[in-house]
């Protein structure tokens, strides 16, 4: 750990209701990446709410194994949190009063961003505001059945489907005006994917337009001082932190030492890396209660773990290949464990950003601001093709 010149993000809690989230910053939902192990090795390093990967509610409803084990938490996870993604107010009702009466969960979070293909071809994520009725539906029910237990629902989304069909602030006031405890913002469209910049403008108008309920600002958070540049350029409420995690748990150590003024920041050397990849992979094992599941989730995040480091491309492709845990700790073991932390070369962009693409969206879809008969009928069953349950 070093330290550098502090960022000051000098803001209070977040509240969501009955809720105080003391560090205000949100572990955005990625599928595959937020389940229980990664949440926990992020939770041990700073405060803030840590959310589920996305499940359907019609997952839920249905009680299929695979959503249960998504919105599964760890006994000392303090807010327990789950994003919940459905294009039907009926299946979203009974999924958030299953989980309302169950006493599964503490904060409910709607996802209306997902720009991939496969959820936007189905009227959902990113593409579902354009439907103002259809999204008042979805939002008024979830808001509804959540006050059951008194959990508090918040929404996350994008800027709108591309530059000529934007919805947030649209959709922002709906949200307000159905009770829902929070609002964060994606500044890119789904066009845009995780191509180009975040737009931090929109994210403010956002912020200027809804004064009475907690904003979020996303997009391209990849350090502490992105984060204090963000709230200071837009005046949000917190911030959401997605690909800039992957691979840096430890970010979230960073962004709480910003929100109490202090200059240390985490700059693990390679042997560090090691340390913390190789917990994390027997993490995913213990999650999975299956070795080779877990191995096989660790893969993904060799890249991202050790972006930037001077590690051959060979020995990469090996442990991007490993078969059990044994092999992962030789090959961790043949790595330059003197090597320091490499400086920029680790920060900045991660993950995928791919470029701008055509949003994937039913037939007719952008027509009209409300759905009409033939596409309700075809929403009834876009849920069975999401994975997540």
């Amino acid at each position: 750990m070093t330290t550098t010149t502090p960022a000051q993000l000098t803001l209070p809690p977040l509240r969501l209701g009955p809720l105080t989230v003391d560090v205000p910053v949100v572990l955005a939902p990625m599928a595959g990446v937020t389940n229980k192990a990664f949440r926990r090795l992020c939770r041990e390093y700073g405060g803030g709410l840590y959310v589920t990967e996305m499940v359907t509610a019609r997952a839920l409803v249905e009680r299929r194994p695979e959503s249960l084990r998504i919105i599964d938490h760890d006994e000392d996870e303090r807010i327990r949190s789950i994003q919940i993604y459905g294009v039907d107010a009926v299946n979203v009702g009974k999924a958030v009063r299953m989980v309302a009466e169950e006493g599964r969960a503490d904060h409910i979070d709607l996802n209306f961003g997902c720009p991939v293909p496969k959820v936007t071809k189905n009227g959902g994520g990113s593409a579902l505001p354009w439907k103002t009725d259809l999204f008042d539906a979805i939002v008024g029910t979830a808001v509804r059945e959540a006050a059951r237990a008194d959990i508090p629902v918040t929404v996350k989304m994008r800027k709108g489907i591309d530059d000529e069909h934007i919805t947030f602030l649209d959709a922002a006031k709906t949200a307000r005006d159905r009770g829902v405890a929070a609002i964060a913002l994606h500044g890119r469209t789904a066009a845009q994917h995780y191509s180009g910049q975040a737009d931090w403008d929109a994210i403010a108008e956002l912020r200027e337009a809804i004064p009475d309920v907690p904003v979020l600002g996303n997009g391209d958070i990849w350090s502490a001082e992105d984060a204090a540049r963000m709230v200071e350029q837009t005046g949000v409420d917190g911030v959401v932190i997605g690909r800039g995690c992957q691979g840096r748990p430890w970010l979230f150590g960073d962004l709480q030492a910003a929100f109490e003024g202090r200059p240390d920041r985490y700059r693990p050397g390679v042997a560090r890396v090691a340390e913390i990849i190789y917990r994390h992979a027997q993490m995913l094992v213990e999650t999975f209660g299956d070795e080779h599941r877990g191995v096989r989730e660790i893969r993904k995040h060799i890249a991202w773990y050790f972006k930037g480091y001077p590690v051959g491309g060979e020995l990469r492709a090996r442990m991007a290949q490993v078969p059990d845990l044994a092999t992962f700790r030789e090959l961790l073991g043949e790595l330059d464990l003197s090597l320091p932390y490499p400086g920029a070369a680790v920060e900045g962009p991660r993950g995928r950003a791919g470029s701008p693409k055509r949003p994937h969206l039913p037939q007719g879809w952008l027509d009209s601001r409300t759905v009409d008969d033939a596409e309700r009928l075809g929403l009834l069953d876009a849920e069975l093709d999401i994975s997540g349950g």
